[in-house]
């Protein structure tokens, strides 16, 4: 079974704190055991110390045989004293002469230690100025035991050393206790963190929820889903970016399906009028007389077919990185007058004037001469389209910064300001170029964009209504042709 991110991250988080508590569990009773015993090792020590003191007071050497000697009277009071120094710490105090053999012990008759030796090796190990161990003191004792030793100076020797004695079960009790609070402790922090993780870990995986379920409904084809952003964190970025990305998309489907009825509608005219003026010449409808009449209408529509398609080619192919340009320099004034060349029939059918060109020069350009040719094109198209009766088209040429600018111009009607920002989109056409522009497609000034980004360059729309429209293209500046010499002339 799939487990979600939810669960892995809740599971992680609670495991990780499972395992810190452990070992923070592990390293307390550690440190608490050690502190335990040297805490009992101190005490003991403390209190043989004293008990040393009062023994040394009690000693009576025997001169004649030489060996440690204590009264009877004084083994009595030593033996009160060891049991009230052992019963604060309950601990057996006990005291041995040089071979191991038990002098006196505060737990009198009941003394296990009367019928063993101390260990020579233990003893050896209290010489160095103080013993330490758990265990059972050579095998004296059952159980596991706290075991602290000291020699008895008397004089410039050590007739004796004195030891005490505790269990060691009171480290288990101890411990025991310890680790019960620790358990109640952790247990509590476990529950708290673990509800705490539950809610923090539901509100950061709850934006990816939304996201995943807004991009299920993407692939349904339902784009308006948004994910909410409430924070300001690499979470709240990547829901802002996927909102951004979910706009993009949704952009980009209302642009295909713009382009899709454009194209459409823009097929679907030309083709009613050739299929009907067809249908009509073969079924005898339209007389003989007028056929070539209805078949001009039909050629005019193939033809703009014929100019949508090739400008959806154009368009594809740039879009599509495949149209590569080769600039060189070569004066823009050359593809402006080969093109009004091409309109003169209609520039003089509508009576109008052309300025700008008379001292225009060289103006270089460096640009792929076949691309900007089309640039050119469209934009003298427009200005021929929608200048006024008896208006002018006019040229403009600016050189600055490394950049070559041409200005077009075209009194007439103008566009108003809510079409302006609207007029380099695909299949666009405002309401009155519908009614004038019979032949275009709204194809033109898309194409001619994308064609001046491509190559660095920016088009720029200025328009007044009711007075005049113009485009400004601005391209990489190009270089003068070297002038040629002079031939000399033959002698003679």
């Amino acid at each position: 079974m799939q487990k979600s991110l939810f669960t892995k991250y809740y599971s992680i988080c609670v495991s990780i704190i499972l395992v810190s508590i452990t070992v923070l569990g592990v390293v307390l009773l550690l440190f608490a055991a050690s502190y335990f015993r040297n805490d009992r090792y101190t005490a003991m020590a403390r209190n043989l110390q004293i008990a040393s003191e009062l023994t040394v007071s009690s000693i009576r050497e025997d001169l004649m045989a030489g060996e440690l000697y204590i009264e009877p009277l004084d083994s009595e009071y030593l033996q009160i004293y060891y049991e009230i120094l052992g019963n604060g710490l309950e601990a057996d105090f006990f005291l041995v002469n040089r071979e191991g053999e038990l002098l006196i012990c505060s737990e009198g008759k009941n003394c296990v230690h009367q019928n063993y030796l101390i260990p020579t090796e233990i003893l050896d190990g209290a010489l160095g100025g103080i013993y330490q161990e758990t265990g059972s003191l050579g095998g004296i004792y059952a159980s596991s035991m706290f075991t602290v030793g000291i020699p008895l100076h008397y004089g410039s020797g050590i007739p004796g050393f004195i030891f005490a004695s505790s269990s060691a079960e009171m480290l288990n009790s101890f411990l025991l206790e310890i680790f019960r609070m620790f358990l109640i402790s952790a247990g509590i922090v476990l529950f708290l963190s673990a509800v705490i993780i539950y809610f923090a870990t539901r509100s950061m995986v709850k934006p990816l929820r939304q996201m995943a379920e807004a991009a299920e409904s993407f692939g349904k084809g339902d784009l308006s889903r948004r994910v909410p952003v409430t924070e300001d964190d690499e979470i709240g970025r990547l829901a802002l970016s996927f909102n951004n990305m979910a706009a993009g998309l949704s952009n980009l489907e209302n642009a295909r399906r713009s382009f899709v009825a454009n194209v459409s509608h823009e097929l679907k005219t030309p083709m009613q009028t050739i299929g009907g003026f067809v249908d009509g010449i073969l079924d005898g409808t339209i007389p003989p007389e007028k056929q070539n009449q209805y078949l001009r209408i039909v050629s005019d529509e193939v033809k703009r077919l014929s100019r949508l398609v090739w400008s959806m080619l154009n368009i594809s192919r740039i879009e599509a990185g495949e149209t590569k340009i080769t600039p060189v320099d070569f004066n823009i004034v050359e593809p402006i007058l080969q093109t009004l060349f091409n309109f003169e029939h209609l520039i003089d059918q509508k009576h109008v004037e052309v300025e700008g060109l008379e001292d225009a020069g060289k103006v270089m350009v460096r640009a792929d001469p076949d691309l900007i040719h089309q640039v050119v094109y469209n934009l003298i198209d427009n200005a021929v389209k929608f200048v006024d009766e008896g208006g002018r088209i006019s040229f403009r040429f600016e050189v600055q910064g490394g950049k070559t600018a041409f200005t077009i111009r075209n009194s007439g009607e103008g566009i108003s300001k809510e079409e302006i920002q609207r007029v380099f989109e695909k299949f666009y056409k405002t309401d009155r170029s519908r009614g004038l522009d019979k032949r275009g497609v709204g194809l033109g000034l898309y194409i001619v964009r994308t064609i001046v980004n491509l190559h660095g360059g920016e088009i720029v729309v200025r328009s007044m209504d009711g007075e005049y429209c113009e485009f400004t293209v601005s391209l990489p500046s190009g270089k003068l042709p070297p002038a040629k010499k002079p031939e000399s002339l033959p002698e003679g």
